[in-house]
């Protein structure tokens, strides 16, 4: 996998895991669902991801949407 799919997967599991955990346990994991979200859009905006920036250094084959 390269970064652009990792990102993808782990900002979609870390939306699911904070939903589920809202209704479980605290309603206040939302805020959470909605960090991951803003950080989305922002990074949609100016080309810059954070968890990007990890992947690459641990690593992982760069994509093309972060490069």
């Amino acid at each position: 996998m390269n970064v652009d799919r990792l990102v993808f997967a782990v900002a979609g599991s870390f939306i699911l895991l904070s939903v589920v955990f809202s209704q479980i346990h605290s309603h206040n994991w939302l805020y959470f669902t909605a960090f991951v979200g803003a950080n989305l859009l922002q990074s949609s905006i100016t080309g810059f991801c954070p968890m990007a920036v990890i992947l690459k250094k641990v690593g992982v084959r760069p994509g093309h949407a972060f490069s």
